[in-house]
């Protein structure tokens, strides 16, 4: 099947409306790391509370995930994302209420922090899940590749937005949040589904943890997921970045908010690749080149001191990660029977939410013990060796030549 030209895919709108939606509402999301942080620091002055304030919202991501993954297969995707979205809507107007009449307390913003944490663990498997209905057939790695981006796009703007809202009042950025959570709810339920899904099964609760028996009994999907998992977990240097603009490259704050834009310019730009033309051959040999790519950058990164060849890395970093994640959501997704989707997204999710936590602290603990610049250099080769291990432990993924 020839593919479409990219107008025309923006222009489908099932796929149009979900891509706008969650725009939206990574936009809100992002923005809501900067503000809630900046309150809460404001407010109490301690480290501690900002930690407290991160495991609030993991924990009921943990908790909740796998039922969030059944509910995702069992009611209808679009109205899960939707009541998700409208719930975020109204704990950010909170927020902004709160801030306004300046009556809002720490333990309020634990709560509706928690709050939050509920929604993402919902939203998220249901949102993944729901890609393969509203993209049009034969083009779910491209709708993929634009949705990634769209998240790029949200990672870089949202916390600058977050932050000028702050600092025009504390209630201005909730406000915009609350909107953007609105709006988003609006569009998914704009959706009209041209091949709407079959019967649900019915709630078990047997049926709670299907995705990981799926997952276990599906070697490509396994090699997958455990592939990023590790690769994520040992590839953490860049929560270094801090002691290398600082000690390493002298660079300062400037030179940290380069540092961290760098990734994203250069998943942006992968993203205009991979949206314009889709990788149709040994997608999974890919996959795999751009893990060792990245555990490569990730090399370069470690032992540069020069700022140029450092933000070259990086932009490498963020091309590469782009390719593997947009290969691996499609794989994850296209392989998977639309009735279990939601359930293996939540496994997936989970995974790679715990790898992300997990990673910053491992290069935080080995950057502790053996220095900054070998902690890098060792997650640089990890993530190369998982690559390498992976080829032989699933040879499956070498073979898979196309995703559509």
């Amino acid at each position: 099947m020839s593919e479409l030209p990219l107008r025309q895919l923006l222009a489908h709108r099932p796929f149009l409306f979900y891509f706008v939606g969650r725009g939206f509402s990574r936009f809100a999301a992002q923005m809501a790391t900067v503000a809630l942080g900046w309150q809460v620091y404001a407010m109490t002055g301690s480290a501690f509370h900002l930690g407290l304030m991160g495991l609030a919202q993991f924990v009921p991501v943990a908790l909740l995930v796998f039922v969030a993954g059944h509910a995702a297969d069992r009611y209808d995707r679009q109205r899960v994302v939707q009541v998700c979205q409208i719930a975020q809507g109204i704990a950010a107007g909170f927020l902004c209420w709160g801030s306004w009449e300046g009556w809002l307390t720490v333990p309020a913003i634990y709560a509706v922090v928690a709050l939050l944490g509920v929604a993402t663990a919902f939203e998220s498997p249901a949102t993944a899940a729901l890609l393969t209905g509203v993209a049009p057939k034969g083009e779910f790695q491209r709708a993929a590749a634009l949705s990634t981006g769209m998240f790029q796009v949200a990672v870089i703007s949202g916390p600058a937005l977050g932050g000028f809202a702050y600092a025009v009042t504390p209630a201005l950025p909730y406000a915009v949040m609350a909107v953007f959570w609105l709006i988003g709810s609006v569009l998914n339920g704009a959706i009209r589904l041209e091949a709407p899904p079959g019967a649900r099964p019915q709630p078990r609760l047997a049926g709670l943890f299907a995705g990981i028996g799926f997952v276990r009994g599906e070697r490509a999907i396994l090699g997958t997921i455990s592939l990023d998992m590790f690769a994520v977990l040992l590839g953490g240097a860049t929560a270094l970045m801090p002691i290398y603009a600082a000690d390493i490259l002298q660079t300062g704050p400037w030179g940290l908010g380069f540092l961290r834009a760098a990734p994203a310019v250069g998943a942006l730009a992968m993203t205009a690749v991979l949206a314009r033309r889709a990788i149709t051959r040994r997608v999974g040999m890919r996959m795999l080149q751009a893990v060792v790519v990245f555990g490569i950058g990730t090399l370069v990164f470690a032992l540069s001191r020069d700022m140029a060849l450092t933000l070259g890395a990086l932009v490498v970093m963020g091309a590469a990660d782009t390719v593997s994640v947009v290969i691996r959501h499609s794989l994850v997704q296209l392989r998977t029977p639309d009735e279990m989707r939601g359930r293996v997204g939540a496994v997936n999710y989970l995974f790679i939410n715990a790898s992300n936590q997990l990673g910053e602290f491992e290069s935080g603990m080995t950057a502790a013990l053996f220095g900054t610049v070998p902690a890098a250099v060792l997650g640089g080769l990890g993530t190369i060796g998982v690559a390498l291990l992976w080829m032989r432990l699933f040879p499956e993924l070498r073979v898979i030549e196309r995703l559509e």
